[in-house]
């Protein structure tokens, strides 16, 4: 079988080299990142792009603004409170159309079905996070008090949910989410997933960003970087590819059993292209809520006006 890899194959001209920092680790969540350049996309667009892994102790939009990294990653709470402090960013593009916060439970044993079930439950949250703001628009939104319910600090230990102290946990459907639901139905426990989405929230996950000079000085940089992008993605997406996607994203994430990651896969694709959606596409109205959300629990002391820093594909 002729790889798919041949369909973006780099043209033979010197490169502009780029540095791109992710939001996280590599998994799957950057597939389309590392598979524009693993298949050679960001080649054929005349660019040499060093696709650099993120993590906790990693800040994208920092190295935009200090010009360590042309474009980055962040998700649209991180850049809303960068521009509130005056960074000199904006957004080429937003990478997921839904965002992949939810919160795992065991159906077995309690009912979610509406958000007054929450009343009474022992609800995990990564305090400082933007699962905790999310959680808190959600109770705020639905009239129930933090006293009706139990906050419960989370870390990376998911021993307390196996052990049931936690009535609900947050995971990212397309990474914790799996592993968590084949581990507990091992056990013979059923899980189902509680979705902010159901509420109309609609909180902005990860998104490109660029430098406010690079994007008025060199449109034709980020047009030939984010076109190159968007084919990485659209590929990755695409289920006839699913088998070379899995190979490459395998070569990244070794830790992850194959089915696994198959399964994270189908879920990514579910959030990145939903039916009805176009790759990349900066949902406007999403934005402006998520800063609503920002302003209303006084995450950020004034409006910034998002839709002033959504800048439309060149």
């Amino acid at each position: 079988m002729v790889s798919l890899l041949l369909w973006c194959s780099p043209r033979s001209l010197q490169a502009e080299e780029i540095q791109y920092r992710l939001k996280w680790l590599y998994n799957v969540s950057v597939i389309g990142d590392i598979y524009a350049e693993a298949g050679g996309c960001f080649g054929r667009m005349g660019l040499k792009v060093e696709v650099k892994e993120g993590g906790p102790e990693r800040d994208a939009i920092k190295e935009v603004e200090m010009g360590y990294a042309q474009f980055g990653v962040a998700s649209a709470d991180q850049i809303i409170r960068a521009l509130s402090k005056g960074a000199p960013i904006v957004v080429i593009a937003q990478l997921f159309q839904e965002n992949p916060l939810q919160w795992i439970y065991r159906s077995g044993r309690i009912r979610m079905d509406k958000p007054s079930d929450l009343k009474g439950k022992t609800i995990g949250i990564t305090y400082g996070g933007n699962d905790e703001t999310v959680m808190r628009t959600i109770l705020l939104q639905s009239g129930i008090r933090e006293s009706d319910v139990r906050l419960y600090s989370v870390r990376y230990d998911y021993t307390p949910f196996y052990q049931a102290k936690v009535d609900l946990w947050p995971v990212y459907v397309n990474a914790q989410a799996p592993i968590l639901r084949k581990k507990l139905e091992a056990a013979g426990e059923k899980t189902a997933l509680f979705n902010p989405a159901d509420m109309g929230i609609r909180f902005v996950a990860n998104s490109v960003i660029t430098s406010r000079k690079l994007a008025s000085d060199r449109p034709d940089l980020i047009h030939r970087f984010l076109s190159a992008l968007l084919d990485g993605w659209q590929q990755a997406m695409d289920p006839a590819h699913a088998t070379e996607v899995l190979r490459v994203l395998s070569r990244f994430d070794r830790d992850t059993a194959p089915d696994i990651m198959a399964e994270q896969l189908d879920a990514t694709r579910r959030l990145v292209h939903p039916p009805g959606t176009t790759i990349g596409a900066i949902d406007v109205s999403s934005w402006r809520q998520t800063e609503e959300i920002l302003l209303q629990q006084k995450i950020i002391p004034h409006p910034v006006h998002i839709e002033r820093f959504l800048a439309p594909r060149p």
